[in-house]
């Protein structure tokens, strides 16, 4: 299947992509759900299900920064692996730019903020240390992104940056004003008004967006979840899901399949 593609930067990346909570155990339901993806998810099934995406024709994936990740990112590519690392920073690094360093240090491709980082940042009004993880990331040639959970993030951005790409969640599951982490003892809120101001807000913004938590973290109906996205989002722009292979060995097909399906009805394929 031929997926269409955008650029982010200089990367060329297919506009359907896999993301990597599932593998790091970011269930965002419940911690009887993480506690199961944790297990599931041996480095061998993660690297199995990245051959997976691969050959049904996807470039890149998008991961966290962090050791588990990139060992298993370097077996998959000593094994063959061909598709790229757009790398979420490192939540471990106290500062964004560090948090960037130990992914441009580990092969990533592209390079964007983690979400509740930037949520952080724009409430504290932090916007120094955004201005310089941009400009550190692509002082070494790559791709730097801003991902967030409120459009304020991005209306920030675009006055203030001059990022190469978005991450634009549809929903701001837990307020992340007082601190960036996850917390995964919160009660997470994704609610109808949410998605529709996000999509709202990326119809305004300049650079390509990659749109995510589509699905609510598995609470919509999948058809529903990628005719709504792919109705709404410009030829620019990219959709990622996290994709959890014990529910079903198929998911990426079928997956691709409602993307590339609802593309057609928005006259983009």
């Amino acid at each position: 299947m031929q997926i269409p593609t955008t650029r982010i930067g200089d990367l060329e990346i297919t506009r359907f992509m896999i993301g990597g909570n599932p593998f790091s155990g970011f269930s965002h339901q419940s911690r009887e759900r993480t506690q199961a993806m944790l297990a599931w998810y041996t480095d061998a099934r993660i690297i199995e299900t990245l051959f997976q995406a691969q050959e049904l024709g996807l470039t890149s994936c998008l991961m966290r920064g962090d050791p588990h990740v990139t060992n298993v990112l370097q077996q998959y590519w000593d094994q063959g692996g061909t598709m790229r690392w757009v790398a979420q920073t490192d939540s471990r690094s106290i500062t964004a730019v560090d948090g960037a360093k130990y992914c441009l240090e580990h092969g990533a491709s592209a390079c964007y903020l983690h979400g509740g980082v930037m949520d952080h940042y724009v409430a504290q009004e932090r916007f120094d240390e955004i201005a310089a993880f941009i400009q550190f990331v692509q002082d070494a040639g790559l791709p730097a992104g801003l991902a967030g959970h409120m459009p304020v993030d991005f209306e920030w951005a675009e006055v203030n940056v001059d990022a190469d790409f978005y991450m634009v969640c549809y929903y701001n599951p837990s307020d992340r004003a007082l601190r960036p982490e996850h917390d995964p003892e919160a009660t997470e809120r994704y609610e109808p008004e949410d998605r529709e101001a996000r999509v709202a807000c990326i119809q305004t913004l300049e650079r390509p967006v990659i749109h995510y938590k589509i699905l609510a973290a598995g609470r919509h109906d999948p058809k529903e979840a990628f005719d709504y996205a792919t109705a709404h989002m410009r030829p620019q722009d990219a959709v990622v899901v996290g994709v959890y292979t014990e529910d079903n060995p198929d998911m990426i097909a079928e997956d691709l399949d409602l993307f590339m399906g609802g593309l057609r009805k928005a006259g983009q394929a």
